[in-house]
């Protein structure tokens, strides 16, 4: 049986250990080995669970398979392309708790976490990932090396470019796409098309006008109403009250 070792024991290289632990070939094709980091004390705050090997100078074998624990794609393409030259076999690993639809073609070193759901002619690039609880669309493209954060919603015929990062919650509305290296921040609707390299988010058109509303509006709201305010204290003060008339007479 070959052993599993994760590239990177951070964050999200211990729930893909989790996510590991629970999918059926562990134990059976395959046993869970620990992490590979340079960092010997990664885990040292989390009970150290599993072993962490050094990942410099690690020569691949014959009897271990990978997978990439890495968010961020620069990150990630910098620590496994050498071991992808030296070599090493690296799984492509879709959770037991993930959907997959008809005609959906997913690269090595893909990573479908739980609760995401693809539905049909997708194709996914090598070592893409993808979070908790996404959705990718029909006829959709995901580059590889990027990562899909928790919660994301690409719709359909949109294409992700390669080593595009989305952070959590992001949607990209039909047909659109995003250039390589780009970054989608988090909560960010996309409506337009995203060029190369850009670092953006997107609010939609009607949120920004209601902004804009508000922005120009507030001053006038508040002017009116300490006009308002005012006139009503200056009138109540020249006003004599009806038994005060009274007494005067």
């Amino acid at each position: 049986m070959k052993k599993l070792l994760i590239v990177g024991a951070g964050g999200f290289g211990r729930e893909l250990h989790a996510w590991a632990s629970q999918h059926p070939d562990c134990g059976r094709a395959w046993t869970l080995a620990g992490f590979l980091d340079d960092n010997s004390e990664a885990l040292t705050s989390f009970g150290r669970f599993a072993p962490v090997l050094s990942l410099s100078g690690h020569q691949p074998s014959a009897d271990t398979v990978y997978l990439a624990g890495l968010g961020l794609p620069s990150m990630k393409e910098k620590l496994v392309a050498p071991l992808i030259a030296a070599g090493a076999e690296f799984l492509t690993f879709v959770h037991p708790r993930a959907l997959i639809g008809a005609r959906v073609k997913l690269g090595k070193g893909v990573v479908i976490c739980p609760g995401s759901v693809l539905s049909v002619d997708i194709e996914i690039g090598d070592f893409a990932m993808v979070n908790l609880n996404c959705t990718i669309g029909h006829d959709a493209s995901v580059g590889p090396w990027t990562t899909v954060s928790a919660q994301c919603d690409i719709t359909g015929h949109v294409r992700v470019a390669d080593r595009v990062f989305m952070g959590s919650r992001a949607s990209i509305i039909p047909g659109k796409s995003v250039g390589s290296r780009a970054v989608v921040g988090a909560g960010a609707v996309v409506v337009t098309d995203v060029p190369a390299a850009v670092t953006t988010s997107y609010a939609t058109p009607i949120s920004v006008r209601m902004a804009l509303r508000v922005k120009l509006l507030l001053p006038k709201i508040i002017f009116k109403s300490c006009f308002a305010t005012a006139a009503a204290t200056a009138v109540s003060s020249s006003v004599a009250p009806p038994d005060a008339a009274k007494t005067a007479s």
